[in-house]
C-alpha cells in the first residue's frame, strides 16, 4: 500500500567456484600448472604428485569466489609443492630432473633446467616472488620463514641464474635493429657481441 522511495538495494550475493570452475581452470591451464609444479619440485614425480593433490583439493568443497579461482588453484598448488619438498628444511639432496630428456632446442628449456638447478628455497622464492608476484610477506607466510630470509635467498637466486644463464648458449638473442639501435649507435659497437 505505502510505496518506499528508497531505492531498492540489489542482492549482494557472492558467487562461489563450482567443482566444474575450478576444473576448468586445470582445462585451459594444464601446461602452464604442470610447469609451475616442475619449476617447484624440479622433479617430474613430485611435480605429477603436487599436481594431482592439486586436482583431489578441488572435490574437498573449497568455498572460493568463482573470479579468484584460477589463483586459488595456482595457490594450493604451490602449498602442495611446499609440503612435498619442504624447501624451508633445505633439502639439498633432492634428485633434479631435466624438464626434457630428449636434447634441449629451444632457449625456454634451457631456462627452465636453469631454475630447476637452484636450492630448493631459492628456487621456491624465485617463482613464488619474481614469477607468481607473491609478496615477501606472502613467501615467507607459505614458506614458513622470516621475510629476511626470503629476501636474502631471492638475491642468491638471482646471482646465482646470471651465473648459470652465462653458461648456457644463447640462440634466441635479439638482433640489434629490435633494439631500437644500430651497430653504429653502441657505445661499444667493436666489443658487443650480438
Amino acid at each position: 500500500m505505502f510505496h518506499s522511495n528508497k531505492p531498492r538495494i540489489p542482492d549482494l550475493r557472492a558467487d562461489y567456484a563450482q567443482h566444474a570452475d575450478l576444473c576448468d581452470v586445470f582445462g585451459k591451464d594444464t601446461k602452464p600448472l604442470y610447469l609451475l609444479a616442475f619449476l617447484l619440485t624440479a622433479n617430474h614425480k613430485e611435480s605429477e604428485q603436487c599436481f594431482v593433490s592439486t586436482v583431489e583439493d578441488i572435490f574437498k568443497e573449497p568455498t572460493v569466489f568463482k573470479e579468484w579461482a584460477r589463483s586459488w588453484v595456482k595457490r594450493r598448488l604451490i602449498e602442495n609443492a611446499i609440503g612435498i619438498v619442504s624447501p624451508a628444511s633445505a633439502r639439498n639432496g633432492q634428485k633434479r630432473d631435466l624438464w626434457c630428456a630428449a636434447k634441449r632446442e629451444t632457449q625456454g628449456e634451457y631456462e627452465i633446467d636453469t631454475v630447476t638447478k637452484l636450492a630448493a628455497l631459492e628456487r621456491f622464492v624465485f617463482v613464488m616472488s619474481i614469477l607468481e608476484r607473491y609478496s615477501n610477506w606472502d613467501c615467507a607466510l607459505l614458506l614458513g620463514c622470516g621475510m629476511n630470509k626470503v629476501v636474502q635467498a631471492r638475491m642468491r637466486a638471482l646471482r646465482r641464474l646470471a651465473d648459470l644463464a652465462a653458461l648456457f648458449p644463447r640462440g634466441d638473442r635479439l638482433p640489434t635493429p629490435r633494439l631500437g639501435v644500430t651497430p653504429n649507435d653502441h657505445p661499444h659497437s667493436q666489443e658487443a657481441v650480438y
